[in-house]
């Protein structure tokens, strides 16, 4: 935790520093343990709460847990049915895994910025913050992995003959000449979808922790008046920002399926 002496510039940048581990040199082998243990332990959250509400689960009356898990089934194979024209088995659970982790990354942005990082600091660590979604090293690892499964699905949709004369004739024709300019705009479009997908939900985290740090510089008796104005907003931006990813992932996985 930053010390009272410090100035709110220092403050905020303090807080934004992750909790790390380096491998030689650092620079690309630097860890961010914080954001690794908070990815984690949102996934085994939402594991394990789908988990309970399938072995509870009942073709009776339904609990309020299974209700709730139900609504979220329904909810993304629905909006994969809509996007998608091939079979669900493997994109409906990706497109609930998707919504349910980012949500539950997003989630975290609302607990009070200074609770767990001086939880940390009592145990002697300096630096420690708690939402993946606010580190780009995890919202453009899991683009990345949206990457793989669009020139999966691309291969798997069109044949590897016809995902690679796609590459070569699209979107200027298929004349000889044209296939330099045809390879550089796939190339370009291809590596747009991934920026695309981890810059904005980065974007928007990031913004929001900043400003709930910025909020908590406040004297503590007005912190909760834009506080909680922020919060209310934020719980607007949190499923949002999670239903955005979900569904461009179907989307872009979707054009690179269908043959053209």
């Amino acid at each position: 935790m930053a010390s009272g002496s410090q100035s709110a510039s220092e403050i905020v940048q303090h807080h934004l520093q992750h909790l790390t581990l380096t491998f030689g040199d650092g620079g690309f082998w630097t860890l961010h343990l914080d954001t690794l243990l908070f990815s984690w332990l949102t996934g085994l959250a939402f594991l394990g709460i789908f988990y309970a509400a399938a072995r509870k689960a009942t073709s009776g009356v339904p609990g309020m847990l299974q209700n709730i898990v139900e609504v979220f089934v329904e909810f993304a194979d629905r909006s994969v049915a809509d996007a998608f024209s091939g079979k669900r088995d493997f994109m409906g659970p990706l497109a609930l895994t998707i919504f349910i982790w980012v949500l539950f990354w997003n989630l975290l942005d609302l607990l009070p910025v200074d609770w767990l990082p001086t939880l940390a600091a009592a145990m002697g660590i300096e630096y420690f913050r708690i939402v993946p979604s606010a580190d780009l090293n995890a919202t453009f690892g899991l683009s990345i992995s949206v990457l793989l499964l669009i020139i999966f699905y691309g291969i798997k949709g069109k044949g590897a003959g016809g995902y690679a004369r796609e590459w070569l004739t699209h979107p200027f024709g298929s004349h000889w000449a044209l296939i330099p300019a045809n390879i550089l705009m796939n190339l370009v479009e291809l590596i747009a979808k991934p920026v695309s997908l981890g810059m904005r939900l980065f974007g928007n985290l990031y913004a929001a922790e900043i400003i709930f740090i910025l909020i908590a510089l406040l004297p503590w008796w007005v912190q909760w008046i834009p506080g909680t104005a922020w919060a209310i907003f934020h719980i607007l931006v949190i499923p949002l920002q999670a239903f955005l990813f979900m569904t461009l992932t179907i989307v872009y996985i979707s054009l690179a399926y269908e043959k053209h």
